[in-house]
């Protein structure tokens, strides 16, 4: 065990060095470079065809390369993901589980995790409102993206029931439609389920990148028109790059006048729902067949803590069932609460308990805190990015906790986009991407940059879980960005 124990002192390091938020965030270095540090720890990086063992202190440092070069995801300036610092009562739920090493199938095989996701859900239904209040049912799932396949997996399921039996071949031509800024999730469960991705109908989107419903309307009769089988909306709350949430209440009107089944994709923005200040964002969600949920992103657990629920009660096991008998025994105790039949995998992960642990350390006023103060900080670097005086530029007005902006050169201030050239537009898209690498490359902010819909490359802020994290923090980061971008 010496050896585990100088592990978790290393681990523990690394966090309160964390919590500092000193040093720096990452390293721009190159794969054959990041390959020779690990090498030159542990005798070598590859794993020889006869591999002989290796000294437990050479491990060791080179668990220490790995620490020192990985992104230091819990700096208060690490903005190039939706995840960031971990709870720590979320990191003690983590190292539990490992510890525990228990796979969420049975019972029998992990009682108190069990009954602890029946809790959280029940808590996330009471959470949502509406009909979930009364019937629910759901799973933790790996990742957000895994929860919009179950929904649309459900979807499936629902609009014609035999296809798990009799597959896809001589059935209808089933649609599926979701906004032109969703995720690419919905994209890969359409061709994972066999939908095809030809069936899987990008629907525009307004100048803040909302679904129209019009269009979404537009889409569903056209595709009825053409003999095919419309059977599924994934709707957003709060998308990717600009943090836009698709208006719920119109979409649940067109979906129940189609007989659609309407799932949200609340990964980023589902947190909200915690919020008295911000929860109008998602109303319409209690509405919605499905809901992908995370407490890994803006809430701050430890990656990966995901949920997927729905309004409709044991649909699941149906859906998902394959009564395997060397598993499931209807005799065992508490064979009645085994979800494993439930969800498309057998083994998994225990990611309920780091959530329970923070909800119950910090009660509900500190994880509505959570997301007040995350929003509020965006509010606040969106008021900084206004004032400026011209060396920066929204690229459009905040939503949610997302911040577009870009860096405008000298010789393009006074800067007017409506008035801008192809030209200029172009230069102010490649000054993002050099000036994202000279932040990288000094070990300072790290901020992710990209285009969409023919915008060039813009700066994108994520604020989540941020109470560690100030204003003046904020504006110097800007001023370094100033500083450099007037050497580029």
């Amino acid at each position: 065990m010496m050896v585990l124990k100088q592990g978790v002192e290393l681990l523990l390091e690394h966090l309160e060095e964390q919590q500092r938020g000193r040093g720096r965030v990452g390293r721009r270095e190159t794969p054959e470079k990041m390959a020779s540090r690990i090498h030159a720890t542990a005798e070598q990086l590859h794993l020889e065809d006869l591999q002989g063992p290796c000294d437990a202190s050479m491990l060791l440092d080179a668990c220490r390369v790995v620490l020192d070069t990985n992104p230091k995801s819990g700096h208060p300036l690490f903005f190039n993901q939706l995840y960031g610092k971990p709870d720590e009562l979320g990191v003690l739920g983590d190292w539990l589980v490992v510890a525990a090493n228990a796979h969420v199938h049975t019972y029998e095989a992990a009682p108190a995790f069990v009954v602890v996701e029946k809790e959280i859900l029940d808590k996330l239904a009471r959470t949502i409102g509406g009909e979930y209040e009364k019937e629910h049912d759901g799973l933790f799932v790996p990742g957000g993206s895994m929860g919009n396949f179950y929904g649309m997996l459900m979807a499936r399921h629902h609009a014609q029931p035999n296809l798990r039996k009799t597959g896809l071949h001589g059935g209808p031509a089933l649609v599926a439609f979701s906004s032109e800024q969703s995720h690419y999730s919905y994209t890969k469960a359409a061709a994972v389920l066999g939908i095809g991705t030809d069936n899987m109908i990008a629907v525009k989107c307004d100048e803040h990148g909302s679904m129209v419903p019009e269009e979404l309307e537009k889409a569903v009769v056209r595709a009825q028109q053409d003999g095919k089988h419309p059977f599924f909306v994934g709707a957003t709350a709060g998308t990717t790059v600009t943090g836009a949430y698709d208006p719920l209440p119109s979409l649940h009107m067109i979906c129940k006048k189609h007989k659609l089944w309407m799932h949200v994709d609340g990964v980023w923005g589902g947190p909200v729902l915690l919020s008295r200040r911000h929860r109008h964002l998602m109303a319409g969600a209690e509405h919605a067949d499905s809901i992908a949920w995370c407490a890994h992103k803006l809430l701050g657990a430890p990656t990966q803590c995901a949920a997927f629920i729905t309004k409709h009660g044991n649909h699941l096991l149906p859906c998902n069932a394959s009564a395997a008998s060397y598993l499931f025994q209807p005799e065992k105790c508490g064979a009645a609460f085994d979800p494993g039949d439930k969800s498309f995998m057998c083994g998994r992960r225990a990611d309920m308990f780091k959530l329970w642990l923070m909800w119950k350390h910090v009660g509900d006023l500190g994880m509505e805190k959570i997301v007040d103060v995350t929003i509020s900080m965006a509010a606040a670097f969106e008021e900084l990015i206004l004032g400026s005086e011209g060396k920066f530029h929204l690229v459009q007005p905040r939503t949610y906790a997302n911040v577009c902006f870009w860096y405008i050169p000298r010789s393009l201030r006074p800067f007017r986009r409506e008035n801008a050239s192809a030209t200029e537009m172009e230069e102010i898209g490649s000054i993002t991407s050099l000036l994202k690498g000279k932040l990288h490359e000094a070990g300072d902010a790290m901020i992710n940059y990209q285009s969409m819909d023919g915008v060039p490359n813009f700066f994108r802020i994520v604020f989540r879980s941020h109470c560690h994290l100030d204003v003046q923090d904020l504006q110097q980061m800007l001023e370094r960005m100033d500083s450099m971008g007037e050497t580029l």
